[in-house]
């Protein structure tokens, strides 16, 4: 059976990581059997990263090269029906969705006026995590914020690139249904992998503001939510 590691959960969601949260959807959404477990530390994943699955033997890291492995595998034909167009947006999006990764990340663990919050929220239901790991996490998270470049912007600055990214998927997610139609496809499981880990957080971080205000990508990830369950 096809194992799938990932984060914890947290506040809901199965995974406190959108990346990890997206392939969990998938699964559930193209009706794949896994076993699913959490992980605190990723030094041991490929590239040491977070989510990977195994399969019959094989490693395999990467959203989106689980979800292709999987799609061709399993002959999965959840995205079977898009058109070429189609395709394009998603593609377009999941590269968008890589960008919004970043500032919603910041927001947990840069941001100082949310960091705290955040970090008491983590070990409430993760109480063999503690104050000091998630301060070295926070430090880790800094270096690699630094090097990517959005550890060198002020939170305002940050922030706009986020909400200019959470706009563009206010103007694409429908107000019902999903985002090509009445089901739901992979990009429906990429969106709500970030916008899950954006709503659910009890934190008022400037994206969650917006989110909330939007009806439309309220009700998709609720949806969605419900269709997959917890962890």
């Amino acid at each position: 059976m096809l194992t799938l590691y990932s984060y914890p959960e947290l506040f809901g969601v199965a995974d406190n990581n959108g990346y990890g949260l997206k392939v969990y959807a998938f699964l559930r959404f193209a009706g794949v059997s896994f076993m699913h477990k959490h992980l605190f530390d990723a030094s041991a994943a490929p590239r040491g990263q977070l989510p990977y699955i195994m399969d019959d033997g094989e490693t395999i890291g990467d959203s989106e090269t689980i979800i292709a492995h999987a799609i061709a595998k399993y002959r999965l034909t959840i995205d079977a029906g898009l058109s070429a167009a189609e395709r394009r947006t998603n593609h377009l999006v999941t590269r968008m969705l890589d960008d919004l990764y970043w500032v919603m990340s910041y927001s947990r663990w840069k941001d100082e006026r949310y960091y705290p919050a955040f970090r008491d929220a983590f070990m409430a239901q993760h109480k063999q995590i503690d104050a000091a790991g998630l301060d070295k996490a926070k430090a880790y998270n800094a270096q690699r914020y630094h090097f990517q470049g959005i550890g060198r912007y002020t939170p305002e600055q940050a922030y706009a690139r986020g909400l200019a990214d959470l706009q563009v998927l206010a103007e694409i997610v429908p107000a019902e249904g999903f985002v090509h139609g009445e089901g739901p496809t992979s990009i429906d499981a990429g969106v709500y992998g970030f916008i899950a880990n954006i709503y659910f957080l009890p934190i008022p971080t400037p994206i969650k503001a917006f989110v909330d205000t939007h009806e439309n990508l309220v009700t998709h990830c609720e949806t969605i939510h419900a269709a997959v369950g917890g962890a």
